[in-house]
């Protein structure tokens, strides 16, 4: 399974393979055209009560991250899509936050890795 994640702002690169975008809320100041995105899941992005509640705070990662892992778990046909496509060749989910590290696409990678 070939997982990777990019903020939406880079330049598309013909290595991204599938690009998903993976907020709840389009990235601002980026017109839909520039982004190259192949589909926008919304719904497998973090509630917007859970994204409020983060505020991208690292100290609130932990938590986070298994508060959105329950949440995943009730996007099972979105998260098998998303499976497939990685199989199948390179996934690249995208995200708009600044942090690199600790933001959902992040975490949305290693649920998928991992469950």
């Amino acid at each position: 399974m070939t997982i990777h994640i990019k903020r939406v702002y880079e330049a598309p690169a013909k290595g991204d393979g599938y690009r998903v975008l993976v907020d709840r809320l389009w990235p601002r100041g980026l017109r839909k055209d520039e982004a190259k995105v192949d589909v926008w899941l919304k719904e497998v992005a973090p509630s917007a009560d859970l994204r409020r509640w983060f505020g991208h705070a690292p100290e609130k990662w932990p938590e986070f991250r298994r508060r959105y892992f329950h949440e995943l778990e009730t996007h099972e046909a979105e998260i098998k899509e998303l499976r497939r496509h990685a199989r199948s060749g390179r996934l690249t989910l995208l995200f708009a936050a600044k942090d690199e590290a600790n933001n959902n696409a992040a975490a949305l990678k290693d649920y998928l890795e991992k469950r």
